[in-house]
């Protein structure tokens, strides 16, 4: 299982969607659709850091509006080992001066299968009507998780349609690393935590 880190004490990052408000689509209140990837976007978005008032964004940071923002060097490593499982916006990054910062995309992971093998899990499965999908994969308080192989065909980047989080293979992981981006999650903004021991 990967995403952004959230277990430091860092201070939070200093960067902000500064045109929001022109993206949003009446009455979403956050950019990213229900059903993920991105939506026809009015003009790009734009990413201003302030590294005075806060750290400047690591490899990958969340909130922004439903969405990751990724490095440079993350987006390509992701789009090297698995292109099918996401979608990037590159965003215009000014620094609170007005000049050019670094390269950032928006980035969501677009790939979903259901290939949690249930029975060879442990887990709690909520089964209700109130789940969009009628049920929800708790990992809450620890859960163990095995995933078919022969549905991921090849696949190293996935979703399953009954829990957000986003999972990946060692490959993706060792690609990351390779990438020059820190095996430290503080360092990086990305845990990966097995899921063999959630």
């Amino acid at each position: 299982m990967f995403g952004p880190e959230s277990e430091s004490n860092r201070r939070f990052r200093g960067a902000y969607l500064e045109n929001i408000q022109q993206l949003l689509t009446s009455p979403r209140l956050i950019l990213r659709p229900d059903a993920g990837g991105f939506p026809p976007l009015s003009e790009v978005p734009r990413v201003v850091f302030d590294p005075s008032a806060c750290p400047a964004p690591r490899d990958l940071e969340g909130g922004f509006s439903g969405y990751w923002l990724v490095s440079e060097r993350l987006q390509r490593a992701m789009s090297a080992v698995d292109p099918e499982a996401f979608a990037f916006v590159e965003c215009e990054v000014r620094l609170a001066d007005g000049s050019a910062g670094p390269p950032r995309f928006m980035c969501d992971v677009v790939r979903e299968v259901d290939a949690l093998d249930e029975d060879a899990s442990q887990l709690r499965i909520k089964v209700d009507d109130d789940y969009v999908r009628g049920k929800f994969y708790s990992l809450g308080g620890g859960a163990r998780l095995v995933f078919k192989r022969d549905m991921l065909a090849g696949a190293h980047v996935f979703l399953t349609p009954f829990n957000p989080s986003a999972f990946c293979d060692r490959s993706f992981r060792n690609a990351v690393q390779a990438a020059g981006i820190s095996k430290n999650a503080g360092v990086s903004g990305i845990s990966f935590v097995d899921a063999l021991d959630i």
